[in-house]
């Protein structure tokens, strides 16, 4: 699902093109969510798939999966596809609406978590009973702070910096292990006139966040973050302006035009030779033309202080269902198909293929790429999520303010960092 945020996270989020299409869905959802409960179609048992996944890769790979599932006459499925951002926006009124949708795409970990705390959440351990090949890993990712599974994975993918191998070869340039060699390569692409860094702020601002996080985790170390992201650490403490301190060295390589369209436009233009590199999910791909795949590569963020244990952003994506929803018995059918080998696989073959499938006996797309971030997860000592999947949706929002603002005017960074600390308490204080 390579779709979602987020990303993350509003990363995180894996983000889909917006089209007329996905405007018409965001209507026809908008009607799902606020309907009597009685409607007919609840009434006939049908379930309703509520899909944030709007690329066109991404959205075909699901109406696919859900077809195959109508075909095993289990139950019917009807898929509401919206953009993202729309998506994102309005979960919290899907979830508490009188008639909500009974199955969503969205992210484990904490925000899964958020959100059953608030008992909007539909247990579904009973489909996890027929996951036991599933990692432990995931499973603990899937379940609450109750003891139950609230969310079923379908993939995870990782970020890293993608670039065109044939434009790199143009280049005459290589791809940097360290923070002191990718300066480097940054000013070697700026002496030849290419915007060495890509990066789409304009309505998805939530790509900055992938900076913050990997500046962090590589200066500070995983387990600092995660303390951060939970209000465990200050958002004005000296560590965290270190981390600043280090990216205002990479700010002059930034494509001044990035800050005025989104991700998919950022996308455009490092696929067109544009701009030299793109700190991105591999949930891009969606947006990207097939015949382009085979010249995309990438490497992992630069190390920074080679003491400090490497983690590596690894979001993991899947469903969670509404605990209102009038179909249990169908919702968990459903969730169950999702779960299994044929779906996953169904999925990346319909799809970009550029994720991994949650489901360990399903095979990931046969492609160097794949081969390269699987292998480089494999290798990390630690995973994270993205910032709003290792912290909040209400979190989100005052990290791309803070971020957007440093990028605007770095100088001021001591007190953006006390204005994020300010609006942070707000959102652990409830």
């Amino acid at each position: 699902m390579s779709d979602f945020d987020p990303g993350r996270r509003r990363f995180l989020g894996h983000l889909g093109l917006l089209g007329a299409g996905a405007l018409g869905a965001g209507s026809l959802l908008s009607a799902c969510a606020s309907s009597a409960g009685g409607s007919s179609d609840k009434a006939s048992g049908a379930i309703t798939l509520q899909s944030n996944l709007s690329s066109p890769q991404a959205k075909t790979a699901m109406e696919k999966l859900v077809a195959d599932f109508n075909k095993l006459g289990k139950g019917t499925t009807t898929l509401n596809t919206v953009a993202s951002e729309t998506f994102r926006t309005q979960l919290p009124t899907y979830l508490t609406s009188a008639n909500p949708p009974d199955v969503y795409t969205w992210y484990a970990g904490s925000v899964a978590n958020d959100y059953a705390s608030k008992n909007l959440l539909l247990d579904v351990s009973d489909v996890w009973k027929d996951l036991a090949d599933y990692p432990q890993s995931l499973r603990t990712l899937s379940t609450d702070a109750a003891g139950k599974q609230v969310f079923v994975p379908m993939n995870n993918y990782w970020w890293g910096f993608f670039y065109r191998k044939s434009n790199f070869a143009k280049w005459g340039v290589q791809e940097p292990k360290t923070w002191t060699e990718f300066l480097a390569l940054c000013q070697t692409l700026q002496g030849k006139g290419i915007p060495p860094i890509g990066i789409g702020l304009g309505d998805t601002p939530w790509v900055a966040s992938a900076w913050f996080d990997y500046l962090n985790i590589r200066v500070n170390g995983a387990p600092f973050h995660r303390e951060l992201l939970a209000g465990k650490q200050r958002f004005d403490d000296p560590k965290v302006k270190a981390v600043f301190t280090k990216w205002a060295e990479a700010l002059p390589y930034f494509d001044p035009k990035g800050k005025a369209y989104p991700f998919q436009e950022a996308t455009t233009a490092l696929l067109a030779g544009k701009t030299g590199m793109f700190l991105i999910g591999t949930f891009f791909a969606d947006a990207a033309p097939k015949d382009a795949l085979g010249d995309l590569d990438f490497f992992r963020f630069p190390i920074i202080d080679p003491a400090v244990p490497v983690a590596e952003e690894a979001p993991t994506d899947g469903f969670f269902a509404s605990a209102k929803t009038a179909n249990p018995a169908g919702t968990k059918a459903l969730l169950t198909y999702l779960a299994s080998v044929e779906a996953q696989q169904a999925y990346i073959q319909s799809s970009s293929g550029i994720v991994l499938p949650a489901n360990p006996k399903a095979k990931a797309a046969d492609s160097p790429l794949v081969a390269k971030g699987k292998a480089m997860l494999d290798s990390a000592k630690e995973l994270t999520q993205f910032f709003n999947r290792d912290s909040s949706d209400a979190l989100q929002p005052t990290a791309d303010t803070a971020l957007t603002k440093f990028i605007d005017k770095p100088d001021q960074i001591d007190a953006i960092l006390r204005e994020w600390q300010t609006s942070a308490e707000k959102v652990f204080k409830g």
